[in-house]
């Protein structure tokens, strides 16, 4: 199972939100291009990026230190937030990302991400993100009426190359994440699943590692010393 750390950037800072919610914000880097070094330097074997001003405004805010990010590391870098559109996604990936997070438009216009999955083959990953029992969109802001399992399944017909899904009640709470869920999504799936969102301390990432789902990603926990970036990163 790949363990892939976060750096969600907000104001040009690494924060970490509770539920996604603005207003709950805490730094914890003020360096994200350093931060991505410390991950890469640590046996990262992928980083994971997310534009939170992006996210919530509907366009990528943090372009520019995003592709400083993706220049200074040597592994893949995976970035989403307010990608809604194929020049959003054309330009995260000429920066140098190799994956990109599609998540709002996979939930409200299906066609739209079929067209970016085919344009960019193997790079598009979908942002199918739980709100209650339904998909949430616009910086997790909004629930649509559809379920995350019919928008993971459409994504996966539409070419996605994964998806990864947060249960947005956990995420940043330290609670521990969704194991059940999760694994439940990625039994139903043939593409490779990633879990996020409360991740605890080690036995959270022993728990999902017993399942299908094929990776996870990891922030606060990390951040705040739960679980050590080395546990975090060695053999499970």
């Amino acid at each position: 199972m790949l363990v892939v750390p976060a750096i969600d950037l907000k104001d040009g800072r690494c924060v970490r939100l509770v539920e996604g919610r603005l207003g709950t914000e805490r730094t914890v880097a003020h360096d994200a291009v350093a931060q991505a070094r410390i991950f890469a330097a640590a046996g990262a074997e992928r980083i994971h990026v997310v534009d939170l001003d992006g996210a919530f405004e509907g366009r990528p805010r943090n372009a520019a230190l995003i592709a400083e990010i993706c220049r200074a590391v040597d592994v893949p870098v995976q970035v989403g937030g307010g990608l809604r559109g194929p020049e959003a996604v054309s330009a995260v990936l000429s920066a140098g990302a190799a994956f990109a997070i599609v998540g709002t438009l996979a939930v409200d216009d299906p066609e739209a991400f079929a067209d970016l999955a085919a344009r960019f083959p193997g790079q598009v990953i979908a942002g199918v993100d739980k709100k209650g029992e339904h998909a949430a969109t616009d910086g997790w802001v909004k629930a649509s009426q559809r379920t995350v399992l019919d928008v993971a399944r459409a994504t996966e017909a539409a070419g996605a190359a994964a998806v990864i899904t947060t249960d947005i009640s956990r995420d940043g709470t330290g609670l521990g994440v969704n194991v059940a869920y999760t694994a439940e999504l990625a039994r139903a799936l043939g593409i490779p699943v990633f879990a996020s969102g409360g991740v605890r301390d080690l036995a959270d990432l022993k728990a999902l590692a017993a399942t299908p789902v094929a990776g996870v990603i990891v922030g606060r926990a990390i951040y705040d010393g739960t679980l050590s970036l080395e546990d975090a990163l060695g053999p499970l």
